[in-house]
Parts: C-alpha cells; structure tokens; sequence
C-alpha cells in the first residue's frame, strides 16, 4: 500500500484540495479536514507537541499528520486483530476513527467508495470480485 496515493485520494474526496476548507460545524479544517483530536493524537504518537492546529492548513503538514496518524493506528490494528494494511482499512479508520473502524464498519461504507474512485483514477487497481455463480466442475 502506498500512503502517499492514499492521502492524495483522500485529499480529493475531504476537500477537492482546498487548504483553506472547514467542515462539521468548524471543527475539520484543511485539505484532508482534520480535527484538533488527530493533531493532538499525532502529538502524543509524536511524544511532544510538533503540530499545531494551524497546521491543518498547510498541505504538507496535514500529508505528514495523516501520515503519522495512519501509520500508528494500522499497526494498532494489525496487532490487536490481525489484520493487514489496506487501502480500505486506511481510509476507513481516516474517516470513522480507529474505534469506530472496529465498531461499525458499516458506517464508513459511502466514504470508502469515494476513495477506492479516486485510487482508481490515480492508477490503484483492485482485484475484481469473483462471482458466486461458478459453474461447478
């Protein structure tokens, strides 16, 4: 999986790459809409506090904390249930957050078809799903 084509789709799906976007009432700010509670969790992942909430509007600095961000929580998610990285368990923990990844999937299912569109313009393919009406042999 590559990050940096990830974030570049979620860059297309949060904001259409407008840095200066603010959504859910205010609080998501910038290019990949971050919240104040991802700045604060990339600093405690960071150990101290690098990012500021100004920095949700710099491009660079969002790519680096979602980054950040993504990195920590897929190894979370590879250790605590086994799973392995993916383009859709990124993108869904980015839009649903960690535990609401794990609690309800569900819930992130619009946004992840958003993003796989967007991976797809940019050259990310997929495996194509295997009809369950095989003939059998």
């Amino acid at each position: 999986m590559n990050l940096s084509l990830l974030i570049t789709a979620l860059i297309a799906v949060e904001s259409g790459g407008d840095c200066s976007a603010k959504g859910d009432n205010g609080r998501a700010v910038g290019c990949l809409q971050i919240h104040p509670g991802v700045v604060s969790d990339v600093n405690r992942v960071y150990e101290y506090n690098r990012y500021t909430l100004l920095d949700r509007k710099e491009e660079a600095a969002s790519r680096q904390m979602a980054t950040i961000y993504l990195v920590y929580y897929l190894a979370k998610l590879r250790k605590n249930h086994g799973e392995n990285s993916s383009y859709e368990a990124a993108a869904r923990i980015w839009n649903g957050g960690y535990h609401g990844y794990i609690k309800n999937r569900g819930a992130t299912d619009e946004y992840w078809k958003k993003v796989k569109i967007e991976l797809e313009k940019i050259g990310v393919s997929f495996p194509k799903k295997v009809s369950a009406n095989l003939p059998k042999v």
